[in-house]
């Protein structure tokens, strides 16, 4: 990597009050907290956003609030406009151009799954068609979809049909794949990796960016690993990518994006809880995490900024998206 934050983005959470409903107030707070971390975008509403649970609205909303955060600054906005249904999708890509996004990128429908390639370069085109001046990137993860097609044939068939074709968010622990997909798409695409223990795995093979949920609020970490892979000290480097892994390791038993959101409330900068279907930590589990946590001693600096909103459940009402 030339640069070694060029990188890293940020899958950042959505921010809810205590009640469940959106909280865009507290966007400021991450976009500024990411900044000074110095990561190089954001992503916005996909996984660790919780995108499947918030309503086309909230979407809308959401990708506003970011773009309007990170104007004036070096954080690359793209945004998740995948769903279930192929008119939203539509939707979601076109609001996002209007309101000047750097990017955007779907995951595959995953009720109703393509049953092949084709299918699935139909979905991507239409989507990707919406929005013809932004680049899209295809978002592989199947641990989520339960779609596991061959992403080398996605590639060759994708990058001849969708002329904004960009590349892959390749959420998947699968290298030798991978390796077919680099090999394939060559340097004109761009490759974001999605599994942030492997980081190191994947930057051998040579992959130089990447999305994940730890740079929200362990950036200092891999930027140490990076520097020190630049370096050519690969025991370093090794010892923090195995740093990651146990941080990793650590939130999973708490359910991961509930206790990711306890480590951001660590640095100063309070997400709010998950939505239903997830589970949020009691306060004993709580308690007991922030303790881990303490002691693992790799997350990035508290905050010194205030969040702009609370938690409390009677916040501001919702203002309309950009249609």
């Amino acid at each position: 990597m030339a640069d070694r934050n060029r990188g890293l983005i940020a899958a950042v959470h959505t921010p809810f009050f205590t009640d469940g409903r959106l909280n865009l107030d507290a966007v400021a707070a991450q976009a500024e907290l990411l900044q000074r971390a110095g990561v190089a975008g954001v992503f916005v509403a996909g996984t660790t956003g919780e995108s499947h649970s918030l309503t086309v609205e909230e979407r809308m909303l959401l990708a506003t609030r970011w773009v309007d955060a990170a104007a004036g600054t070096p954080l690359r906005v793209i945004v998740h406009v995948g769903h279930n249904c192929l008119a939203d999708a539509v939707a979601l890509a076109k609001q996002a151009a209007q309101i000047g996004c750097d990017g955007i990128s779907a995951l595959a429908p995953m009720y109703f799954k393509p049953p092949g390639v084709d299918e699935l370069v139909g979905c991507c085109a239409a989507i990707a068609g919406a929005a013809p001046e932004l680049p899209f990137y295809y978002y592989h993860i199947p641990s989520m979809t339960g779609v596991a097609l061959s992403m080398p044939k996605l590639i060759e068939q994708a990058r001849q049909r969708i002329p904004n074709w960009a590349g892959l968010k390749y959420s998947s622990n699968d290298l030798v794949q991978l390796q077919e997909c680099l090999a394939v798409g060559g340097e004109e695409m761009e490759f974001f990796f999605g599994s942030d223990e492997m980081l190191l795995a994947a930057m051998a093979l040579g992959v130089q960016s990447a999305v994940g949920s730890t740079y929200n609020f362990a950036t200092p970490l891999y930027r140490q690993m990076l520097d020190a892979w630049q370096a050519g000290d690969q025991a370093t480097a090794r010892r923090l990518q195995h740093q990651s892994v146990v941080l990793v390791r650590t939130l999973e038993p708490y359910g991961f994006l509930a206790a990711s959101k306890v480590a951001m409330r660590m640095l100063g900068v309070n997400c709010g809880p998950v939505r239903l279907p997830l589970a949020n930590l009691t306060e004993q589990a709580e308690a007991e995490l922030v303790a881990k946590l303490e002691a693992l001693d790799v997350l990035g600096p508290r905050a010194t900024i205030t969040p702009a909103a609370t938690l409390a459940a009677d916040g501001p009402p919702l203002q309309s998206a950009q249609a």
